[in-house]
């Protein structure tokens, strides 16, 4: 993925073409103002907004949300050895970022053996939904052929099992607790999302009816589950895709 030149959350947001790349860049970083680490294709002045603006007024937006999940990461933790568990997030988290950012989605949180993207926000997109079931497909693409690198050095084969849940909906964004402080979206799409990443098996991209619809609905193949989930009473309906 080719890096851009501007920050796009800028442009998308403000329609400021703030540079982050090239000789157009360097004068700016003497003031911070660099790549993000979230996505590479935002900057800290997104960031900052982020922080001080968001803060007072949250947004609410239409947001797709996907978990990954490394799985049995528990058990592979106390069968490898520290640095070999090291590598193994190491390698997951790197190729979760990759496919993410390539489908312009934000990375917004590492929470162990997990990741948490959020699409459609600062990036704003009308296909959101199906760039974020991309990515669900991209990591799995990634994460089984790392996994096969792996597997030659002696890994079990298995080891990168990853399950990942899409959900599309309404969402607040912004920063949210007071003794700690927390940028992130929150809601019943982001527990929705995190539910259906729970109900994955590995190597499985489970989107919600809504993700599916909004990302057009045309994937080949996609079978649709009733998923008994946590804190639903009846089981939803979900799409392998």
């Amino acid at each position: 993925m080719a890096a851009s030149l501007i920050c796009k959350g800028c442009w998308c947001q403000m329609r400021v073409p703030v540079p982050i790349g090239g000789p157009l860049s360097l004068p700016l970083r003497l003031f911070g103002i660099r790549r993000s680490r979230m996505n590479p294709n935002l900057c800290t002045v997104c960031e900052l907004m982020f922080r001080v603006v968001m803060r007072r007024r949250n947004i609410e937006a239409e947001l797709t949300i996907l978990f990954a999940d490394l799985r049995d990461y528990t058990a592979l933790s106390q069968t490898l050895g520290m640095g070999q568990v090291q590598e193994l997030l190491d390698v997951f988290y790197d190729e979760c970022a990759g496919a993410i950012w390539e489908h312009d989605g934000l990375l917004n949180k590492t929470i162990g053996d997990a990741v948490m993207a959020v699409f459609n926000f600062p990036i704003s997109r009308p296909d959101h939904a199906r760039q974020a079931v991309a990515a669900g497909r991209e990591i799995q693409r990634r994460c089984a052929a790392r996994g096969a690198a792996l597997a030659a050095r002696g890994f079990d084969p298995e080891v990168l099992g990853v399950g990942i849940g899409v959900h599309t909906g309404i969402a607040s964004f912004g920063e949210f607790g007071r003794v700690h402080k927390d940028f992130t979206a929150i809601g019943d799409t982001v527990n929705l999302a995190a539910r259906l990443q729970a109900a994955a098996l590995p190597g499985e991209v489970l989107a919600s009816a809504a993700a599916f619809e909004k990302s057009g609905g045309e994937r080949e193949g996609a079978r649709a589950r009733a998923c008994p989930l946590k804190g639903y009473a009846e089981p939803v309906t979900a799409y392998l895709m």
